[in-house]
Parts: C-alpha cells; sequence; structure tokens
C-alpha cells in the first residue's frame, strides 16, 4: 500500500541557530537480516535488507546526546527475551561503550540517550552505557507496559530517567516538539503509532543542513521514496496505530527535499555521517 502524498514542505525551515561546533556521528553497532516483503509492501521474498542497528552521537557544547543506542553487550541474551517469530538472523559490532573508549571520548560530556522508542533494538545498547534515558512520559509508560518493553525494562533497570515534555509548538508539521537546547539545534517532535510516545529528531546543523531521524516511522527507504508502508500482518505486529504511523509517514516524505530524513534500519541512509573520529577531539579543542 502507498500512502496519500501531502504537498512538500514549502514553507520556510523553523529558525535554528546552532553553535559553530555542533556535529553528528554514526556510529553503527551491528545489523539483522530480513526479506524485503517483511520489512516494505511490495518488498521482493528474493531481496535480502540488513537492518541497521546505529546510534547518533550529537556533539554540542551543552553537553552531548546519543539518538538510540545500538546493540549491547548483552545483546544475544536481549534477542532470546523476543517472541520467536521477531527473533532475526544478526551480525553484531563493537557496542556503542566500546567505541566511545576506543576513541579516548570524554563520558563526562554525555548527558544520555535520548530514545526514539523503546523497541529492543533501539535500546540494547543501554547495558553498557549506563547513562540517563532520555524518553517522555508517554514512552515511558509503554516501555513499563507493553510486552515489547521486556528488553527496556531489563536495560534500564537502576538508570536516570530524564523525563522531557513535548509541550513545545508543532515542527514541521508534527503535532508538538521538545527543544532539546533552545537554540533549535535539536528538536524532538511527537510521531507516535508505532509506540505511544515515539519521536522524530531534528537536527540542524551549522553548515545549514537538517536532519530528521525518524525511528520506525518506516523501516527502509522505500517507505520515503516510493510511499510503501509495511506490510499488513507487521502493522499489526509492530505498530499501536497504523495510522497514525501512517499520518507520520506521509509528514515524513512531505519533508524529504528539505531535510534529509534517516529511518533507523537503512544501513544507506546514514551514509554521508561521519564516522567517530579515530581520536576524539578533547573539550574546547
Amino acid at each position: 500500500m502507498r500512502t496519500s502524498r501531502l504537498p512538500l514542505w514549502s514553507d520556510p525551515l523553523p529558525t535554528a541557530t546552532p553553535p559553530a561546533d555542533l556535529a553528528i556521528h554514526r556510529i553503527p553497532t551491528g545489523t539483522y537480516s530480513a526479506r524485503a516483503a517483511l520489512a516494505v509492501t511490495g518488498g521482493s521474498v528474493f531481496d535480502k535488507r540488513r537492518f541497521a542497528a546505529t546510534a547518533v552521537l550529537i556533539s554540542h557544547p551543552q553537553g552531548d546526546l546519543l539518538i538510540d543506542a545500538g546493540f549491547g553487550e548483552n545483546l544475544a541474551e536481549h534477542v532470546k527475551m523476543l517472541p520467536r517469530l521477531e527473533r532475526a538472523p544478526y551480525e553484531r559490532g563493537e557496542t556503542v561503550a566500546h567505541q566511545l573508549r576506543a576513541a579516548g571520548y570524554d563520558r563526562s560530556r554525555l548527558r544520555g540517550v535520548l530514545v526514539t522508542h523503546v523497541h529492543w533494538d533501539h535500546v540494547s545498547g543501554l547495558d553498557s552505557l549506563r547513562v540517563p534515558v532520555w524518553i517522555n512520559a508517554d514512552e515511558l509508560r509503554y516501555g513499563a507496559e507493553d510486552a515489547h518493553g521486556a528488553v527496556f525494562r531489563s536495560v534500564s533497570s537502576g538508570l536516570e530517567i530524564h523525563e522531557y515534555a513535548l509541550d513545545g509548538p508543532p515542527y514541521l508539521g508534527f503535532p508538538a516538539s521538545f527543544d532539546v537546547y533552545g537554540d533549535g539545534s535539536v528538536v524532538v517532535a511527537l510521531a507516535a503509532g508505532h509506540t505511544s510516545g515515539s519521536v522524530v529528531v531534528f537536527v540542524a546543523l551549522p553548515s545549514g543542513e537538517r536532519y530528521g531521524f525518524i525511528g520506525d516511522l518506516t523501516w527502509q527507504m522505500d517507505g520515503i521514496t516510493r510511499g510503501a508502508e509495511r506490510p499488513w500482518m507487521l502493522r499489526r505486529v509492530a505498530d499501536v496505530d497504523a495510522d497514525t504511523v501512517r499520518l507520520g509517514l506521509q509528514r515524513s516524505i512531505a519533508l524529504s527535499e528539505a531535510v534529509r530524513i534517516v529511518p533507523a534500519h537503512d544501513v544507506g541512509a546514514y551514509e554521508g555521517i561521519p564516522l567517530l573520529p579515530s581520536v576524539f577531539p578533547a573539550t574546547g579543542e
């Protein structure tokens, strides 16, 4: 099924004044695989897709944040916590914690992990990061109550919960927002639908480039390029409200010529975002 298209975004983008040293880096931690037929409507059973488990580090002078946490040290245990039908072959890489340590990153800079939502493949790496979890009330409730929150409940045990409120104005078509740093450089917008409080994270770089990290509004770029939703059965399994996901996908498509849209699990969507440097610069350099 294709989504009904909203008009392409033509209004000016919201004002943002990112600091000159704001930067983002991708931190791939592994992949898992599934047939395209299980990822997007119209996908081929012969097309094997690699699903990314990638975190994104936002470096900001007011303190850094990760968008999602990737795979963790106890990945095998986390996969065993899933229903058998939801398990998939995976290839693990180094955890975010390991990669930050290897790059000489100063962990005192890291304010926490801003989760797009609490499904296992976005939060597994919390088990080795052990930093505050940035989350809104609806998503925290979903993580506490829903069967798909089992891994989150395990890895977040004992962690500080930094609960933020989506009490800001509509943002780029989404109904509510939270400006993380107060400068428009990182704005969290309510998407909902996939989970109760799932979000999109918009990042404005000093270069003027804009990113929209849309979590699981679609798993692959087919959702943006062809408007392809998840197959019917997967919508029933994966989404709490398929109509809301459909609307969020329409909004993302409408933004796709003004904002670089990054579905969480499309490996190719992260191309162009730099990896961590081999030696991370110290604060103030």
